[in-house]
């Protein structure tokens, strides 16, 4: 086999239809004796069908050596073995064999990009065999065709991330039918977002040079990746210094020449891009100064700017996001009051909708994206159009601050999720390395799927790189939602090792990632800052990465030189650049706790500080300039934005420790005390549960690596007086007698929507249960402190009459509280 099962689109089917080296007379031959089948298509068919089997082409020479020739015609194709690939009603091809029986398509007709693909005997005259990949549509017919482009090892990274197939003299595709869709999720895709320190520089060093932007040569290439990852939908880059989209007349056109669906960010209303159409280029595109930013004041212009734009994109597919905030991303300007802004965004929204339905002869998608303090404006009573779709937004955290409840499942526009894998932002940001799990991406996106958000869901991926693996997920998990659950996402890092690195180095490869996620969720490399940890707590941290450091380090040895590059960029230099950040962090404070007790050890520990920043600047180097024949210089940022986290800190010096001394504020890192003494969630005793739900294990999930909660999602709630009544987990602790404090940690998320709460009831020895609720405000204090430090805590006191082995009983009130441990004094 050239690529084992397990792809999530294919999952709920067996795999009927691999690709093997193996010749034998029933095999379909896609590459044989030094000939590949050619690849036939109808001229007619959508652009982006040309696109992929072009890209297929291409694909088959990597692996074999030998391209396939593209046959753009409707004759009858050469003899001998062909691939027929086209749509459903578009390619004359296909609706030949539909016609004759030899294609069955009823599953297809009317679907939302799906596909088939299936050996058929004798289809046409002259060709005793072939290979067909139909589509229902144009964007399923190019997922059919990279879908066997991933089978035969072509991974969607084999550019992006330098990812080279295997090399097989021969390609064959046993007798089957693979039929997979519609996907879980109807827009799925990304967003470019802060990418002045990677994407942009690079893109205008070597893709765009014409325009020293991000501009359609770059375009390119990033929506080849998402037909490659069967996505669909984007979010142009819009930061300040980027040129909007619509600024170069060939992006438009060359995305509906891969169909892929344009869309624009919350605070780019119908798809303008106010940071450069409104702020700096709008006098040179009307020829007169814009007004102020505020529509109850310059309404006339605001309006005129965005119906161009309508008109202009009027024959693209397109999503539409109405509302408005800022010209960037801040709040709307308007009345003071909420009630005033909540009546002024209501007639912008009318607006809006009377342009779009001016110029499209049908309803066209629209998205309203309640981000950060639109959400207060929505719960102020802002009444949205029953068709448009709330795009309910994560806490830039990873944690979604709220979703559809069940009136609002309801709503025939239903809803979606703007989720993040990086962000520029308050508490702190985190622009460098990627560190959210698939265990939290699932659980937190399965959840928002549970709650009706099936229509679109845009996930921030900063420069792309190195948020490959994450990004992929994602991706994954909007196809074939079931296929990754929350109890299941740990096991990805393994199926993706297995895909991009093959079977013999994965498992390997997935330890190393999984205990990565696991010390990044308890602060990630960029948040070291704002977490205090005792040095026992360090001491522990720092080992743990040294030793996934020290595994990465050695498999490289193993990884053939033809993935030596993609080794580095997805494995190596994440592993390794958090490591030495945690290095030069810890030990700088230590030097200086040292220094003020006149320890000359402290000198030592400095060294070692100053060493993992100057290797940090070593590997960052590499990675722009010593890789893929520095493909990716500029690409590669240590200190995006320029962050504190990112500079060489203050350490011990000679005349410290000679004066015995050093500044408590620059020692602020080393926390005293012991570590805690923890229970895992896991590590209950006894479990209570109520028909129809579970109390589920969830590897890889919150702090320590496993988390515990009630699934499915939207069960009932307890409160007094039945709360003892809900589900529980028992644990055994011997504690002396006296008064005893516990902390539950919990995963920092929120309640499922309005009006629900987070609740768990704890007691000691069967006493009376206390009530907790650890759901807080976002952006509150309490909110920064827990997703720096990656859990929630709800704390209380108990008497305990008689030393010895005492019950802790705690209930799960809500749904949506996930346990990850408990913390005794």
């Amino acid at each position: 086999m050239l690529l084992l099962v397990g792809h999530s689109s294919l999952a709920q089917a067996p795999l009927t239809a691999p690709l093997t080296a193996t010749y034998t007379p029933q095999n379909f031959p896609l590459v044989h004796a030094h000939r590949a089948a050619p690849l036939c298509l109808d001229p007619r068919d959508a652009e982006v069908v040309r696109v992929a089997a072009e890209a297929f082409a291409g694909d088959v020479a990597l692996v074999t050596g030998v391209r396939p020739a593209l046959q753009k015609g409707v004759g009858r194709p050469p003899a001998g073995p062909a691939v027929l690939i086209g749509t459903l009603g578009q390619s004359r091809l296909i609706d030949k064999l539909v016609a004759s029986g030899k294609l069955k398509t009823d599953h297809l007709r009317g679907q939302w990009e799906s596909f088939v693909i299936e050996v058929v005997e004798r289809p046409l005259p002259g060709v005793p065999r072939a290979l067909v990949i139909a589509g229902s549509d144009r964007r399923g017919t190019a997922f059919g065709v990279f879908e066997v482009a991933r089978r035969m090892g072509v991974s969607p990274w084999v550019w992006w991330a330098d990812v080279a197939p295997a090399h097989h003299a021969t390609l064959y595709v046993q007798p089957g039918r693979l039929a997979p869709g519609p996907p879980s999720v109807q827009y799925r895709g990304i967003f470019l977002n802060d990418e002045d320190w990677g994407l942009r520089p690079w893109a205008a060093r070597h893709l765009d040079k014409d325009v020293q932007d991000i501009g359609p040569q770059t375009y390119a290439h990033i929506f080849e990746l998402l037909l490659r990852l069967k996505a669909n939908y984007i979010w142009p880059a819009m930061h300040p210094g980027t040129k909007a989209f619509y600024h170069y007349p060939a992006s438009p056109v060359l995305a509906d020449r891969y169909a892929i669906v344009v869309g624009s960010s919350h605070c780019e209303p119908m798809l303008r891009n106010n940071v450069f159409e409104w702020a700096e280029n709008y006098q040179q595109e009307y020829g007169q100064k814009p007004g102020p930013w505020r529509y109850d004041l310059n309404g006339p212009q605001m309006y005129h700017y965005w119906e161009d734009r309508v008109k202009q994109s009027a024959d693209y597919e397109s999503v539409y996001t109405v509302g408005m905030r800022g010209i960037h991303d801040g709040s709307m300007p308007g009345p003071a009051s909420r009630p005033a802004k909540v009546h002024l965004l209501d007639s912008i929204i009318t607006d809006q909708r009377r342009l779009l339905g001016a110029y499209h002869q049908q309803p066209v998608p629209q998205i309203f994206c309640p981000y950060k303090e639109v959400l207060t404006l929505y719960q102020e009573g802002l009444k949205l159009p029953d068709d448009v779709t709330i795009v309910w937004a994560d806490d830039n955290h990873g944690y979604i601050r709220q979703l559809s409840d069940k009136e609002e499942q309801k709503r025939s526009g239903g809803s979606g999720v703007y989720y993040h894998l990086s962000y520029w932002g308050a508490p702190q940001d985190y622009l460098w390395l990627s560190s959210i799990s698939p265990s939290l991406v699932s659980y937190e996106l399965s959840k928002a799927y549970a709650l009706g958000a099936r229509r679109l869901w845009v996930v921030n991926v900063g420069d792309i790189k190195p948020a490959e693996l994450e990004t992929e997920f994602a991706m994954d998990l909007a196809w074939n939602v079931g296929r990754w659950s929350p109890a299941t996402a740990a096991g990805y890092p393994l199926h993706w090792a297995t895909a991009t690195f093959g079977p013999k180095l994965a498992p390997a490869i997935a330890h190393i990632k999984q205990e990565y996620y696991r010390l990044g969720h308890a602060a990630k490399p960029e948040h070291l800052s704002g977490v205090a940890f005792t040095p026992a707590e360090q001491d522990q941290r720092l080992a743990a990465y040294q030793k996934i450091a020290a595994e990465a380090q050695a498999l490289q040895k193993q990884v053939p030189a033809a993935l030596q590059a993609a080794y580095f960029e997805l494995i190596l230099y994440p592993t390794q650049g958090a490591r030495l950040l945690n290095e030069k962090v810890f030990y700088a404070a230590r030097s200086l706790a040292l220094a003020q007790q006149g320890q000359g050890e402290a000198l030592a520990y400095a060294q070692k500080a100053q060493a993992a920043y100057d290797q940090i600047q070593v590997l960052t180097r590499h990675y722009n300039d010593g890789i893929a024949g520095g493909k990716w210089a500029g690409m590669m940022s240590a200190h995006p934005r320029d962050q504190k986290i990112f500079e060489m800190p203050p350490v011990a010096t000679p005349a410290l420790v000679a004066a015995g001394k050093a500044s408590a504020a620059l020692a602020s890192f080393v926390a005293a005390g012991p570590a805690p003494r923890l229970i895992p969630a896991t590590a209950y005793t006894h479990k209570q549960e109520r028909a129809g739900e579970k109390l589920t294990q969830l590897p890889g999930l919150g702090l320590g690596g496993q988390g515990l909660t009630r699934l499915p999602y939207d069960v009932p709630s307890f409160a007094a007086p039945d709360l003892t009544q809900a589900p529980y987990l028992e644990y055994r602790a011997d504690l002396p007698a006296g008064p005893h404090t516990i902390a539950v940690r919990c995963l920092p998320t929120f309640g499922l929507y309005a009006g629900r709460g987070l609740h768990y009831a704890i007691s000691v020895n069967q006493g009376p249960p206390q009530v907790v609720d650890v759901n807080v405000p976002a952006d509150s204090k309490q909110w920064k402190e827990n997703v720096l430090r990656g859990f929630s805590q709800g704390q209380t006191t108990h008497e305990v009459s008689a030393a010895g082995p005492a019950t802790i009983r705690v209930y799960l009130l809500d749904p949506g509280v996930v346990l990850n441990q408990l913390q005794l004094d």
